[in-house]
């Protein structure tokens, strides 16, 4: 019997080899469909060898289990017959026999074959015959199933000279639903006649092969041939993309991909737009071993200028164009350096164009160095802002700031004192070409002066906290900052109320005390659970030095509402200091209920008890005004919110006038997300604050919601409307189809266009996807107002 098993071993070796071959094919196929990566090693001869046999262990062990073992002596053959099981190196295989011919050097397994290999993929067939040496062989009935839930069929399979793969009438598709309905059919499918895998070339090569959708071919190739599995990178045309929107017309995009070597490969479009000509795109990519850098181009010579709105850039151009660079690289597993640059022929050629990833309102040029620590970070940045809109003489671009910032924050390894000791340098350099000012209601505003400005920041803080007997928690605090200040910006001149600074250098510094008490209270019920936290804050301060005496960059964004309350201080950024003496309370509760409810709120007021109070103070861009903290009691300010089980959730954040209550300012919300339906409606108002520069009431409600009306199909919509004015500003509408393998999408948005600067307010965007395969696109599908 030892020869027999040793015959037995070599029997199932053969089997199992079918089995595979049959999935190597079905890898080509699938991954060799899809756009090439960028990622991926090179292919080797031997890799491609591999793959073309199953891969056992030289120690396997193999589990025979057979109603009936027959050796013929005679005949020089092994046979084992009657639910045929075998187990070796992983692989499992099923079958009523196998038998194998010593003389011919043949084996052949019939009947119900089923093989899982030790990745989970199934193959199934009704008859394989293969010589001994794994060099050829036919499959009849061939259908494999894989774990990522593709599916292979084929009347007959053949295999020559151990490195070609041949099956005849092919069918090929994904179906993830098949997990859970083994009814469903997959929309679509590819269809070959033959298919032809060679291992020495890494190519498959499909002949008469056609696409169908919905069960009637939309493709059909008489002669196709794509790279295999084993190669990750190839050049090649890549699937085509489509566009429309307002004054581009209709596009057709065709990409090429070139793989230039293993680190680097290049992509180049070619657009056909109806209305603008020829726009082309190029991409070349470039991988180091600490990092990576991207090129782009682009450009375009405009055909009608024409569709463009009258005394915009965008109908004054011809010969557009751009080009971009952008890099990361890694010193060491801490510190990062890179940059992000575009340079544009105009102001607006990126935007109009929809050129991916530099089409928004405002393109961030920057180049910068980051360290990160255990305990400590480094960020050192230089900006330039390129602000994209249609303006011929690119005012809002000029006006902008060059700078340069450097932060490095530090929080020490061991308490101080018993408590946390951190620290914050900030070091800013500003430039700028142009004065950026505006008058509102006869207020002049002063966004950036003309000139130079540098300012060096340097704060530390100390805080402990204490518990105290029943539970009160004191947080005492202590702060210092201080400023160096060398200004070389031109005044704001005569429409400016406050005083401004003359000196070329300047100091100011802070010192605060502060402490915190928080009583959080705890009331258990039955069936909820509720915690009551009073909170109050003071910080005793002295006035805040040259206030609205310097320019102010980067602390002009400023709202006050529930969260930034407890704030110690609470302006945006390093150009203005909160100073004076200030106390802060509040109300903080949270609630949980055993039928899944949850409730959560703050209210609370903050109060200006001596000293300057900094938000009352003139500011070159007026930051304090009408903000609810110019006053000695400032507005009230609160939120609340809560989360059901059923999936309804609402919140409302509102600021309260002091005196009368008014509203000035909310923001409310209520959504559904359920399995079927997700709905969300917003409602935001914001007073005018005229002498902030916002000289009407804010008062917009937005709308959206999805529909899923049957099994994969989904119906989606947003609309937002401004009440004072009456009009609609945006929407979209758009429709879904997803079962997993298949997307479909087509969007339609519009945005309201008040002044004539967009390029294009309104798009048709659609998609066609299909899992394995790739994408068709037809313009963007983004949808931002609904997630």
């Amino acid at each position: 019997m030892a020869a027999g098993a040793g015959r037995t071993r070599t029997t199932a070796r053969a089997a199992l080899l079918a089995g595979s071959v049959a999935h190597a094919f079905l890898c080509g196929t699938a991954v060799a469909a899809r756009a090439q990566s960028a990622d991926a090693a090179p292919p080797t001869a031997s890799r491609a060898a591999d793959l073309l046999q199953p891969s056992v262990p030289e120690d396997a062990k193999l589990l025979l289990s057979a109603n009936e073992l027959v050796y013929n002596q005679d005949a020089d053959k092994v046979t084992v017959r009657g639910n045929v099981q075998i187990r070796y190196g992983g692989y499992q295989m099923v079958a009523r026999e196998v038998e194998y011919d010593q003389s011919s050097g043949r084996v052949v397994a019939t009947g119900e074959i089923e093989l899982v290999e030790p990745g989970g993929n199934r193959i199934f067939a009704e008859r394989m015959d293969l010589t001994d040496d794994f060099g050829s062989g036919f499959v009849d009935a061939l259908r494999v199933e894989t774990v990522d839930l593709t599916r292979l069929a084929a009347a007959s399979g053949e295999r020559r000279n151990g490195d070609e793969i041949i099956l005849n009438n092919a069918v090929y598709t994904a179906c993830t639903p098949c997990r859970t309905d083994p009814n469903h059919r997959s929309l679509w499918q590819i269809k070959a006649q033959r298919v032809i895998q060679n291992g020495k070339t890494q190519t498959v090569r499909l002949e008469k092969a056609q696409f169908e959708l919905f069960g009637r071919p939309i493709v059909y190739l008489p002669y196709l041939e794509i790279p295999d599995h084993t190669v990750k990178r190839k050049s090649g045309f890549l699937l085509p993309r489509f566009r429309y929107t307002q004054k581009l017309g209709a596009g057709v995009s065709i990409p090429y991909y070139w793989a230039i070597s293993p680190t680097m490969d290049a992509t180049v479009t070619g657009t056909a737009l109806t209305r603008q000509g020829f726009l082309l795109e190029g991409e070349f990519r470039q991988r180091f071993e600490n990092g990576e850098h991207v090129l782009s181009v682009a450009g375009i010579h405009q055909l009608d200028r024409s569709v463009f709105t009258d005394n915009t850039i965008d109908s004054q151009e011809v010969n557009r164009g751009m080009i971009a660079s952008k890099a990361t690289f890694e010193i060491n597993p801490r510190w990062t350096f890179g940059w992000d640059v575009l340079v544009q022929s105009d102001n607006n050629f990126a935007k109009t164009y929809d050129l991916s990833t530099f089409d928004g309102t405002t393109y961030t040029n920057q180049a910068y160095l980051s360290g990160l620590g255990r305990r400590n970070a480094f960020d050192m940045r230089a900006f330039y802002f390129d602000i994209q809109d249609a303006d011929p003489e690119t005012l809002a671009e000029s006006r902008q700031a060059i700078a340069q910032t450097l932060d490095y924050s530090y929080v020490a390894p061991k308490p101080v004192l018993g408590g946390e000791l951190s620290a914050n340098i900030n070091l800013t350099n500003i430039k700028r070409s142009r004065l950026d000012s505006y008058t509102v209601l006869g207020v002049d505003r002063f966004r950036g002066l003309e000139g130079t400005s540098h300012r060096l920041t340097a704060e530390a803080e100390w805080k402990r906290t204490f518990i105290l007997p029943g539970g009160l928690a004191l947080t005492p605090l202590v702060a210092a900052r201080g400023d160096l200040l060398g200004l070389g910006m031109d005044q704001p001149g005569a429409g400016y109320s406050g005083t401004y600074d003359t000196d070329d250098a300047a100091t100011r510094r802070m010192l605060t005390a502060g402490l915190e008490a928080r009583y959080p209270i705890q009331i258990s019920t039955g069936n909820a659970s509720h915690i009551l936290e009073p909170i109050g804050q003071i910080y005793a301060r002295p006035d805040e030095q040259l206030a609205g005496g310097l320019p102010n960059e980067d602390a002009q964004s400023f709202v006050f509402d529930a969260t930034s309350l407890f704030e110690r201080d609470k302006f945006s950024g390093y150009d203005r200091i909160e100073g004076g003496t200030r106390a802060n309370v509040g109300l903080r509760y949270t609630g949980t209920f055993d039928n899944g409810y949850a409730l959560r709120s703050i209210v609370g007021q903050s109060f200006h008890l001596s000293g300057l109070n900094s938000f009352a103070t003139d500011d070159l861009v007026k930051a304090g005004a009408d903000s609810g903290l110019e006053s000695d009691r400032s507005d009230y300010v609160g939120m609340v919110g809560i989360d059901s089980p059923s999936g309804i959730n609402a919140s409302l954040s509102a600021r309260l006038d002091e005196k009368d209550l008014d509203l000035r300012r909310a923001d409310a919300m209520i959504g559904y997300e359920g399995t079927r339906v997700q709905s969300a409606l917003i409602y935001t108002r914001i007073e005018a604050q005229p002498l902030y520069g916002a000289t009407y009431d804010q008062d917009e409600i937005q709308t959206a919601a999805a529909l899923k009306f049957r099994d994969y199909w989904s119906v989606f919509g947003s609309v937002t409307y401004d009440l004072n004015g009456d009009y609609v500003t945006r929407n979209g509408i758009g429709l879904t189809y997803d079962d997993q393998d298949t997307l479909f999408s087509i969007v339609y948005k519009r945005e309201r266009d008040v002044d004539g600067s967009i390029a294009n307010d309104w798009s048709i965007g659609a998609r066609l996807s299909f899992r394995t395969l790739g994408d068709i696109d037809v313009g963007d599908t983004r949808f931002d107002d609904l997630n």
